[in-house]
């Protein structure tokens, strides 16, 4: 549990963004959290971010002149992103990603499939069928599709950004299979959406959404 410098809140480390100084005097954000130095946490939006900039929080939580620069926000996304991408690389290495239209239906179809994954740029027919018999393959197993903890959808990257992570060109669909490395990028994933929706509950036909 940290505090967020913006809202003055207390949350859980998962809700919030790490930004340290670094030697330049620029504030810089630690996604990973691994960064030596004093930290500041803010809450990990858009938003948040883009008003710790404009109130100067920065320098007010580190107590000295900061850089903050203004495309911060955009710069933070950026790297949310490259965080992603770069867990997805991991899972591939690892053995625990499939992709191909055929690949993902099969991994749904012997239920090793863990969570889907769709290009956010991708049609909607091919998306629309793999999420009917991810749901379908749910079904069948007893599983109830109400549940808060259905089967993960993530469609928070691009099929250029798929493709550099996968090493592989035109990648629109993807299935992750079990495994630590899947849980880790499920994980940067479902921070990455927060960032860019706050709040906002993206859950629908009983899947989790991001």
């Amino acid at each position: 549990m940290r505090m967020c410098a913006v809202s003055r809140e207390v949350r859980p480390i998962d809700e919030l963004i790490r930004f340290v100084v670094a030697p330049s005097g620029d504030v810089i954000p630690d996604v990973k959290r691994k960064l030596p130095g004093r930290g500041l946490w803010v809450g990990a939006s858009r938003r948040t971010v883009a008003e710790a900039v404009r109130r100067n929080q920065f320098s007010k939580g580190f107590k000295r002149e900061i850089r903050a620069q203004a495309t911060l926000p955009a710069d933070t996304e950026a790297l949310l992103v490259r965080s992603a991408t770069e867990a997805l690389a991991m899972a591939a290495k690892a053995a625990q990603v499939v992709s191909g239209f055929s690949k993902v239906e099969g991994a749904l179809a012997q239920g090793q499939a863990q969570a889907l994954i769709h290009a956010s740029d991708g049609a909607a027919d091919g998306i629309r069928k793999l999420d009917a018999i991810a749901r379908q393959n749910r079904g069948n197993a007893g599983e109830s599709q109400d549940s808060p903890q259905g089967f993960p959808v993530v469609n928070v990257l691009t099929s250029t950004e798929l493709d550099l992570a996968l090493g592989r060109s035109n990648v629109i669909h993807a299935a992750l299979l079990a495994g630590p490395a899947s849980k880790t990028f499920l994980s940067r994933c479902q921070i990455l959406v927060q960032y860019r929706m706050a709040d906002d509950d993206k859950t629908e036909g009983g899947g989790q959404k991001f």
